[in-house]
């Protein structure tokens, strides 16, 4: 190539050559892609938010065979959302997304709201899903800026710092906001989106595949790895939970969370700081024991901690359901005919554990 041509190549704009690779090798066949409206892209960005396409998948589909539209997502129970969401974490989108369809319900009449300003009001939504949803589904002309955007800007332009800074975002928003163009807005998000996904990838991007990489800043010095910059490392605190397993019947106590907070709405076994106020916890309850096994302890990592879980399996010899059972939050959770209900992760990590166990008696 000539330094003519190659003058050339690097002032043609940005966004043409990101909607020309689209054109060539975007993803197009993604089920929310297909005769798109708002309600399926809307559902799709808030489950690919922290979770990769080929995981949101299965579960995108099992969601939208059981709530086709927002009406059937408004009217359904909340415990029956949960539950379709069992697995992929960070329950509070779910939650949101309940809500939010319950808001579309009732003002404004089961529609998904074009205007910018009240699907930003929208419970779990912010500015760069909002122009996702408008921009993909409607070619609305508003730029976005999830993670794999923000990768590809911060090293085409060499920005520096971690993107969770705010003056670090802002810098990132003002250049996505510059370069997102008008006329096929829906192209290029969904190319920006891919490209972060597939060419310009955390470890060992693809410059030699990339449509903007002659005027990459970070790979003409060599530096791709060192943008975006990393999250300050922080010593991540370690709790303890001891969690009580009661089965009767090849049945087992579950206990509803509050619905926010650490598995907010979600189902659980009782959870004690210590394995003292568990068994003050029994001794109040009057349970009686036949018999007590350990299962396998296991560690549970948050965002802000980690959880190591001790669960004590217990036989009751007797019992009493009114002393055991304090209201509406607790119900008898039947291991061979399971409920449609969220479970948090732990415990559906306890009861696949427990499922061995009970088999061998």
């Amino acid at each position: 190539m000539t330094s003519t041509e190659s003058l050339k190549v690097s002032t043609a704009s940005f966004s043409s050559r990101i909607i020309t690779w689209y054109d060539k090798f975007g993803r197009k066949q993604l089920p929310w892609q297909q005769a798109k409206t708002p309600y399926k892209v809307w559902v799709s960005e808030i489950m690919l938010q922290q979770t990769q396409v080929s995981t949101v998948i299965p579960y995108y589909i099992k969601f939208m065979e059981r709530f086709p539209s927002i009406e059937a997502l408004a009217h359904a129970p909340q415990d029956e959302v949960l539950h379709y969401w069992t697995g992929l974490g960070y329950y509070a989108r779910a939650r949101n997304l309940h809500k939010s369809a319950q808001i579309i319900n009732k003002d404004f009449q089961g529609l998904f709201p074009i205007d910018f300003d009240n699907v930003l009001a929208l419970p779990g939504i912010g500015r760069s899903t909002a122009g996702a949803v408008l921009s993909l589904s409607l070619g609305h002309p508003y730029s976005i800026l999830d993670g794999n955007v923000k990768r590809v800007l911060a090293r085409h332009s060499a920005i520096g710092g971690w993107p969770g800074q705010k003056v670090v975002e802002n810098q990132l928003w003002e250049l996505t906001d510059k370069l997102t163009p008008i006329q096929d807005v829906q192209k290029y998000n969904q190319a920006m989106m891919d490209m972060g996904a597939t060419i310009c990838t955390r470890s060992k991007p693809a410059c030699e595949q990339c449509p903007v990489a002659i005027d990459c800043e970070a790979q003409l010095i060599g530096r791709q790895n060192e943008f975006p910059g990393k999250k300050p490392k922080k010593i991540t605190p370690e709790k303890n939970a001891w969690m009580l397993v009661l089965v009767k019947n090849k049945q087992v106590i579950l206990e509803k969370r509050p619905p926010t907070g650490i598995w907010g709405g979600l189902w659980c076994f009782p959870e004690f700081s210590s394995r003292q106020d568990l068994d003050e916890y029994m001794q109040i309850k009057g349970i009686k024991i036949s018999q007590e096994e350990s299962l396998p302890g296991f560690r549970h990592t948050f965002s802000h901690f980690h959880l190591d879980i001790t669960p004590v399996l217990i036989n009751l010899d007797s019992w009493d359901d009114k002393q055991i059972m304090e209201d509406k939050s607790s119900v008898w959770y039947n291991l061979s005919n399971p409920p449609k209900v969220g479970l948090a992760a732990a415990t559906e990590r306890i009861l696949a554990s427990l499922g061995s166990v009970l088999n061998k008696e």
